[in-house]
């Protein structure tokens, strides 16, 4: 399958001084011990924007890092991923410096409600004039759901059924409560809103009641654009009939490529064109101007990551106990109620097998995902034949230091991508969504399910006609 000849990337990231390498955070030259100051944040956003990139996709967790040992002392000690901040209260600063750049917002939908929900991102998309997506997540972690009251999480598949729930209640809010001209704004009849264009929302669901009309008035996507990691089989398939772009990982070109044909091949099955999806791919990148400069990097770099805090940090992902096991001794399938696509991923790589003592370390066996280092031409060339390879549509960067990992992207991999044709040179116009899907307007496309519950005097004028045969009011009453 062809890939579109323009790569995508987001800078991926997250409210705290840890992300995907614990104890990075420690090297002199990170800036990230200040993730919660607004001028770490809006550096970032520039920085990203002057690269040209689709968006800043934020990481979010909800619950401490306890599996590792049976406690959160070593996640708690080496700050993995805690503390961390509110990602959506980051956007407004980051959307005033910038004029393109998207936001991808990663929200835990099992401890939220649909109306409050609705109304937070509606307003994000106003605010940030059409930029905001949404990284659909049902959370893993026990202790969150014990933090808000219960005895534990929600099992695997029952996470993703409350999830549809969620989903067809928030369509409902943005697609179907407000049609698009209900606000008139006329000072001289001194008439805001037309009560006879706005509808009460009823949703009666297994996991979620409303009965009420959307607070916020329609932003310029309605919906958000809808991203998805999960990629379980019950997540494929979630995936694959919500999402519009999907966060994979893959530690071999074989894995990940299976993993975005399943993607595509599962969104054919739901009636959607399977190149409606942009795949985003985990990537850890290091470049300098020569290779070998890229290589005494990497070995800096290394020096601070932090075995125990990766294990706990690991143990958390998958709900394995890492520190039950010797260095030495290969990772097995385990079920549990975590993320069970990484660990499929690590048993299923052929070319050797991955042991405990591997995923501590920042290295190619210790990655999840695409694991390049060298020159500006070793990386584009390593990372064009990963798209091709695996028919991915662009990657999502793995944060290592800030801000000099991200610079150093920007000014030697972009150029060089632009040289080969690969890269755009300027933005599109538009919203995010129309920005990642040119020539398709604002909104949901007419195949997605949220489209079922627009009403046909909900269509904004610019959107297009194809958009307007959808399936009227079903499911709103």
């Amino acid at each position: 399958m062809a890939r579109p000849r323009e790569l995508r990337f987001n800078a991926f990231n997250m409210a705290a001084p840890s992300h995907n390498w614990a104890g990075l955070w420690s090297h002199p030259r990170d800036a990230s011990i200040r993730y919660n100051t607004l001028d770490y944040w809006v550096g970032y956003a520039t920085t990203a924007e002057r690269g040209l990139l689709d968006g800043i996709f934020l990481a979010d967790v909800f619950g401490v890092y306890d599996v590792y040992g049976a406690n959160p002392d070593t996640a708690i000690a080496n700050a993995v991923q805690l503390p961390n901040a509110e990602p959506t209260l980051l956007v407004s600063a980051m959307a005033l410096v910038t004029e393109n750049l998207g936001f991808g917002i990663t929200s835990n939908l099992t401890f939220e409600h649909p109306y409050q929900f609705a109304r937070r991102f509606s307003t994000l998309d106003h605010l940030t004039k059409g930029r905001i997506g949404w990284n659909i997540v049902t959370g893993y972690l026990d202790s969150g759901a014990r933090g808000m009251g219960h005895a534990g999480g929600r099992a695997h598949d029952d996470r993703y059924d409350a999830a549809e729930d969620f989903l067809t209640a928030a369509y409902k809010l943005w697609e179907g409560s407000w049609e698009h001209d209900a606000v008139r704004r006329d000072r001289n009849t001194r008439i805001f809103t037309d009560p006879a264009k706005i509808h009460p929302v009823r949703h009666e669901g297994a996991y979620y009641r409303v009965d009420g009309v959307h607070l916020a008035e329609p932003s310029p996507q309605r919906t958000p654009l809808l991203y998805q990691a999960g990629t379980s089989r019950r997540g494929r398939a979630f995936a694959a009939r919500h999402a519009e772009a999907v966060f994979l990982n893959g530690q071999t070109r074989p894995i990940l490529a299976r993993a975005a044909r399943d993607i595509r091949n599962a969104a054919r099955e739901f009636g959607r064109d399977p190149y409606d999806i942009r795949l985003f791919a985990g990537a850890t990148v290091i470049v300098a101007p020569t290779r070998a400069e890229a290589n005494d990097i990497l070995e800096d770099y290394a020096r601070h990551v932090d075995v125990g805090g990766q294990l706990a940090l690991l143990s958390g992902w998958t709900g394995i106990d890492f520190s039950t096991y010797r260095p030495d001794q290969p990772i097995e399938y385990v079920e549990s109620n975590a993320i069970q696509s990484m660990v499929e991923n690590f048993t299923l790589r052929s070319d050797r097998p991955v042991k405990i003592g591997d995923l501590a370390s920042l290295s190619r066996a210790g990655a999840r995902s695409p694991f390049v280092v060298g020159s500006p031409q070793d990386v584009a060339d390593e990372l064009i034949a990963w798209a091709d390879e695996t028919d991915v549509d662009g990657f999502n960067l793995f944060r290592l230091v800030v801000p000099e990992s991200l610079d150093a992207f920007v000014d030697l991999v972009v150029p060089e991508l632009q040289s080969r044709g690969v890269y755009k040179t300027a933005y599109g116009d538009g919203t995010l969504r129309e920005k990642l899907f040119p020539g398709r307007g604002p909104l949901l496309h007419a195949t997605h399910p949220g489209a079922q519950f627009r009403r046909r005097h909900s269509l904004a004028p610019s959107a297009s006609r194809t958009d307007a045969a959808d399936g009227g009011l079903a499911g709103l009453f």
